[in-house]
């Protein structure tokens, strides 16, 4: 039977992220997507000018309805959320669907390089931090993973701390959300190095309290809308399916690798997206 995954994110018409990168990734996967918008937009917030309908009072009536009709998931994975209403109707969704056989994946969006998105509060990140304690895995960036475990990015990015320090205090950090209410796993994204040979390299880290796991892949020019989400979708598939964490890290780096050099090579604009759609079949 076909796995089902609800992901609870915003659809954006354009900008070739969130749900429109999660359905398209988790079908090509052989998963079934099940969305519940967190709102609709007629592009991603980057572009100048955007229509943005908040969802937060029609979120309880997916999740009404889908108990109504008896649906089990066998994960759930929540990205961009606008507002502390909306986690508290996620912690609905979770209470209704939340099994001890269905993960959730958190991706818990609040800023980027060592800057907060507008709906980034206090009283946000004390709501982000109980959900992310109820997730099995989170894929925060360095931005987040600072705010989730009171660290200071600036001095985290300015100090001089090799590759190998840099992994020592991420891990020291990361015990303070490995004790929560599930087991769980931090998968840290976008962390930048230079090699020895000095080639720019950028890396994903999995950290599980016991050991790590760094996949890396060479720089490319532009941070493009979207990169995030299908990463983070793509793991999401790779739960689902049973794959292992650091076998689904390396075919997602690989298929968001060629992705984003040929739409470096294509010279996409950066808030359209990468060029994805042609690598799917990477992922089946």
């Amino acid at each position: 039977m076909t796995k089902k995954v609800a992901v609870i994110n915003d659809l954006s018409g354009l900008g070739r992220c969130s749900l429109t990168a999660a359905i398209s990734v988790l079908s090509a996967m052989g998963i079934q997507t099940c969305p519940l918008p967190t709102a609709i937009l007629s592009s991603q917030t980057e572009y100048p000018s955007y229509y943005c309908y908040d969802f937060t009072d029609k979120m309880d009536y997916f999740r009404q309805e889908w108990k109504k009709l008896g649906t089990c998931f066998s994960g759930i994975y929540t990205g961009y959320i606008a507002s502390v209403p909306q986690i508290e109707e996620i912690f609905h969704f979770l209470d209704t669907f939340q099994t001890p056989d269905t993960f959730l994946l958190v991706d818990p969006v609040m800023g980027d390089d060592g800057m907060t998105y507008d709906m980034y509060t206090s009283e946000f990140l004390s709501a982000m931090k109980e959900l992310t304690a109820r997730a099995d895995v989170i894929t925060p960036n360095i931005t987040e993973f600072c705010l989730l475990t009171d660290m200071d990015y600036n001095t985290l990015q300015n100090s001089s701390l090799s590759l190998h320090q840099l992994i020592s205090c991420l891990k020291d950090a990361s015990h303070t959300l490995l004790t929560a209410e599930r087991a769980k796993k931090i998968l840290i994204t976008g962390i930048r190095f230079t090699t020895d040979d000095g080639i720019p390299k950028i890396g994903n880290l999995l950290l599980d309290g016991s050991s790590h796991f760094l996949s890396a892949f060479p720089c490319c020019d532009g941070s493009y809308s979207g990169t995030g989400d299908l990463f983070a979708s793509c793991i999401t598939g790779g739960l689902a399916r049973g794959t292992s964490l650091t076998e689904m890290m390396q075919t997602a780096g690989s298929f968001l690798e060629k992705a984003l050099a040929d739409s470096v090579k294509e010279q996409v604009p950066v808030n359209e997206g990468v060029n994805f759609e042609k690598y799917l079949y990477l992922l089946h």
